[in-house]
């Protein structure tokens, strides 16, 4: 009897795991990282969903769409979380997502009606710095000093590829000029954006491409008010991150459950101070204490998606000439 008391448990609690429901969503490595918003994410969105949510880490945006893309349909994910306004209209062409009934009152700078795409979080791009560091106050004022810089590779990384957006969206038919004065500052390209912090965070280079809120994690989590974002007077270039549904996925409803919790309270607040970005939603207890002392640029770029593909050939030929000689 007791054998058979054990056994009867033994197979309800399989069967009970057998139907937890899964769903897969591929990020970029820092979000799915101890110190990112992703263990606090997974924790908060399984509370509710009686699901098994797997965050995947896959590099940085750019890569994330290159593994899509290689994956194709065959893909595994259900959800891809971390791409942003430069990779819509690539992300789109692959016919690999389908539309999303997500609404919110969203608090971003700018007016959001994609119908693919939900918005989760955003921020302006910016060099990073010491703030025992004089920074220049624009591109031409940078490539003329003695500054060395890390920054991300475009193909790979999406704040790279916000650079080579930066930089035309500011200059235009200057930008070649602007990469050839800034070829000697740049002391290494990486794949992604946490290779090229480390780098800066153990002194290999003066400045580090990130984001005006980067300064508020040394500030909140390490009580350290040493770091500091350069304002650059020619305007900063904004990105939003975006989450989307595959239209291969198995499980739709409990992804578009998924993209709802992403622009929920809930989620909202998690991000500030795990992701270090501007909410999408201003949580309803506000952004947290030391957001106030960050840099707010006060012009901000962005390109429309549906412009980025084209002027992206064009940068990256750009970029890749100054930097190859």
């Amino acid at each position: 009897m007791k054998y058979l008391t054990f056994a009867t448990a033994t197979l309800a609690a399989t069967a009970a795991w057998a139907e937890t429901p899964e769903l897969i969503v591929y990020t970029y490595d820092s979000f799915t990282s101890d110190w990112g918003p992703g263990p606090a994410i997974e924790k908060s969105f399984e509370e509710a969903c009686a699901c098994d949510l797997k965050l995947v880490g896959l590099g940085d945006g750019a890569a994330l769409l290159a593994r899509l893309k290689l994956e194709g349909a065959r893909s595994d994910a259900d959800v891809v979380m971390g791409l942003d306004t430069s990779l819509i209209a690539a992300a789109k062409e692959t016919g690999l997502f389908t539309e999303t009934a997500v609404n919110a009152e969203y608090t971003l700078p700018v007016e959001w009606n994609d119908t693919v795409f939900a918005p989760y979080d955003w921020g302006y791009f910016a060099f990073v710095h010491n703030k025992d560091l004089t920074p220049p106050a624009n591109f031409k004022a940078l490539g003329d000093s003695d500054l060395k810089i890390v920054i991300q590779d475009p193909r790979s990384s999406t704040p790279g590829l916000g650079l080579l957006m930066w930089v035309k969206a500011a200059y235009g038919d200057e930008a070649p000029a602007i990469w050839d004065a800034l070829a000697d500052n740049v002391v290494t390209v990486t794949k992604g954006w946490s290779e090229a912090y480390g780098l800066f965070l153990e002194g290999e280079a003066d400045m580090v491409l990130s984001y005006t809120t980067s300064p508020a994690y040394h500030l909140i989590a390490e009580e350290d008010d040493s770091k500091a974002a350069a304002e650059f007077d020619e305007g900063h270039y904004m990105q939003i991150e975006v989450v989307g549904t595959l239209a291969g996925s198995d499980q739709p409803e409990l992804a578009e459950k998924f993209l709802n919790f992403m622009v929920s309270d809930a989620a909202q607040a998690i991000l500030p101070t795990t992701n270090w970005m501007y909410p999408a939603v201003t949580p309803a207890a506000g952004l947290p204490e030391g957001f106030e002392t960050l840099t707010v640029p006060t012009k901000a770029l962005l390109t429309p998606a549906d412009e980025v593909p084209e002027i992206r050939e064009e940068a990256l030929a750009e970029w890749l000439k100054a930097l190859s000689r």
